[in-house]
């Protein structure tokens, strides 16, 4: 018979992992999923792709491919797998927004090895021969469909595995390499209108609080615990007063935390 200690654990532990996910900000949902009857479920995540639509009024976006090459050893670890993943989507819609889609297949060979490491990369292959097709081609517009419909796929997959976590992850990812990328830009050349589109605290609170609502088993790992509270700073840093435009102090700010969780969703 069980202990009651083990019994109030198993308790804790059905509770954690049944808490409630946050509200994923509308503007972030893919119009797919806002007309999949079954959309708000424990499986939809925001869409890197939207993320992007935002982000493309901050132009030209800060790109550098030196970390490319980081990711040729995986890691064991399936929620840093996801992070990486992720970034790579995110990388693959900045270099086609920077004019440097020649990188995008090496990032469609490392989304492959990422998605297949990961058990989700089932219907990866029309995708990344898709992408070196729009790549070489040099067609833009079909690339960022092409990688919008890589993250969907992938979710698709992990619905099939049951496993919603890892869809979370690499959406926070994504948005991390986006972020970053967009303040480096920002930073660079600062002006009210531009930063304010940096600002979005509702989605910083959505990711700190995406990461509470994982398995305990994945939530509690140290860089997952660290990101949170990272994401929790992001968040307040975020918060501007009603009329209020941020200022330059505030950017090289976001800029720099920005940048620790883009370093620790790579490592």
């Amino acid at each position: 018979m069980k202990s009651s200690t083990a019994l109030l654990l198993g308790l804790l532990v059905g509770l954690a992992s049944a808490q409630e996910k946050p509200a994923i900000p509308e503007d972030l949902l893919d119009d797919e999923q806002v007309r999949d009857e079954a959309a708000l479920n424990e499986f939809t995540v925001p869409s890197i792709a939207k993320v992007f639509n935002e982000l493309e009024k901050i132009s030209p976006l800060s790109y550098n491919s030196d970390h490319l090459k980081d990711y040729e050893r995986l890691p064991f670890d399936e929620s840093r797998l996801a992070l990486r993943l992720g970034t790579l989507i995110a990388d693959g819609f900045i270099a086609v927004q920077t004019g440097n889609s020649d990188d995008v297949p090496i990032i469609a060979k490392h989304i492959s090895n990422y998605a297949a490491a990961l058990s989700a990369g089932k219907s990866l292959k029309k995708h990344a021969a898709a992408l070196l097709e729009h790549a070489k081609a040099k067609d833009l517009p079909k690339l960022k469909k092409a990688l919008a419909a890589t993250q969907r796929d992938v979710e698709h997959d992990f619905v099939r595995l049951r496993n919603p976590d890892l869809s979370h992850l690499i959406s926070l990812g994504g948005w991390l390499q986006a972020l970053n990328s967009a303040s480096i830009a920002v930073d660079k050349k600062y002006t009210p209108e531009r930063a304010l589109t940096l600002f979005r605290e509702d989605v910083a609170d959505y990711y700190a609080e995406s990461i509470g609502s994982l398995h305990p088993d994945t939530s509690s790992r140290p860089h997952l615990v660290k990101m949170r509270l990272l994401l929790q700073g992001l968040r307040n840093a975020m918060v501007l007063e009603e009329g209020a435009k941020p200022t330059a102090k505030q950017v090289k700010e976001v800029t720099e935390v920005s940048a620790e969780l883009v370093k620790i969703a790579r490592k």
